[in-house]
């Protein structure tokens, strides 16, 4: 029994010490008043936060100035600017590709009197990646089979030079050079890229204007131009649209040396493994390598891009 009451009397020496805590801890709370306002500005400060951009008065695409007193365009331009500043993920892989492709795409665009600003083209359209459209355009400059055909690229399931940055660059080249011959101005050339020549000059004929900014066109390409000058200004300002990174987060471009190919070649992995690398590395640098062997019946003379030695680890 003396057992029994010991035990009692603990449990009950407990439940008060609970709640004389309790009491004091109460007492706590209501000593700090709870001030709505402030709790939200605190949130709002430490949290992630959403800003209005000021849309700048002077852009251009390929120094066509954009004629931003017009309301509408305005409108727009501040559309791309919100939607492509606020997709974060996207925008840090767009800095960390560029470093990586524009180094091959400028000098090539300068070489054809593109201005430099069509780079930013390869951008919207791939992400510069060797994309894929459900229309049948691939690459970083999504050619369409016919157009690549036309333009001297091989094209079919063995080997398609569309996945070739270097060839497919000169061919959207060629592209632009016929657009702006024949609508006479770098805005329209790039919105032809979108929608192609005869597209183009046909609304500008039917609604009786001479420029982009006054073409009623469908969604895709009217946002096409907005897009591509959306891109250039945050690629360039970084910082002013709070992308924060140091070159060592950007990608860099792998050294690479090329062989000459000019006979079948029936098996690309014992063929990279002569060369100290593997088939993935291989495919990686030679992505217009569409099967695991080069047909090259005809023996043309292909470049192979290899990778200088140290860049990649490679297991026996």
């Amino acid at each position: 029994m003396t057992i029994i009451k010991n035990i009692l009397a603990a449990i009950g020496l407990v439940c008060v010490s609970g709640l004389f805590i309790f009491a004091v801890q109460s007492d706590k709370v209501d000593e700090i008043p709870y001030d709505h306002d402030v709790a939200e500005t605190s949130k709002m400060i430490n949290d992630y936060n959403v800003y209005a951009l000021s849309v700048p008065d002077d852009l251009n695409f390929a120094g066509e100035a954009m004629p931003l007193n017009d309301p509408d365009i305005l409108e727009r331009m501040d559309r791309e600017l919100l939607v492509n500043t606020y997709w974060q993920s996207n925008g840090l892989l767009m800095f960390k590709r560029a470093e990586k492709y524009f180094p091959i795409i400028e000098p090539i665009l300068k070489k054809h009197g593109i201005p430099e600003d069509f780079k930013y083209l390869a951008v919207i359209e791939s992400g510069l990646t060797n994309a894929v459209s459900p229309a049948g355009a691939r690459g970083v400059w999504q050619i369409m089979p016919a157009t690549g055909r036309e333009n001297g690229l091989e094209v079919n399931s063995n080997v398609d030079e569309r996945y070739h940055l270097e060839m497919a660059t000169e061919v959207a080249c060629k592209y632009l050079l016929k657009s702006k011959e024949a609508l006479g101005s770098w805005t329209l050339a790039a919105a032809a890229y979108n929608a192609g020549n005869a597209g183009v000059s046909r609304r500008l004929n039917e609604q009786n204007v001479s420029n982009y900014y006054d073409l009623l066109l469908g969604e895709e390409t009217g946002r096409y131009v907005f897009r591509i000058v959306a891109l250039k200004e945050i690629l360039g300002n970084p910082t002013k649209y709070g992308f924060n990174f140091t070159s060592e987060d950007l990608y860099k471009p792998i050294p690479t040396y090329k062989v000459e190919v000019d006979t079948a070649v029936t098996d690309f992995t014992k063929f990279a493994q002569r060369y100290g690398i593997n088939y993935k590395i291989l495919k990686i640098h030679n992505p217009w390598l569409r099967e695991p062997k080069l047909n090259n019946k005809s023996r043309k003379k292909y470049y192979i891009e290899i990778p200088k030695e140290g860049f990649y680890s490679v297991k026996p």
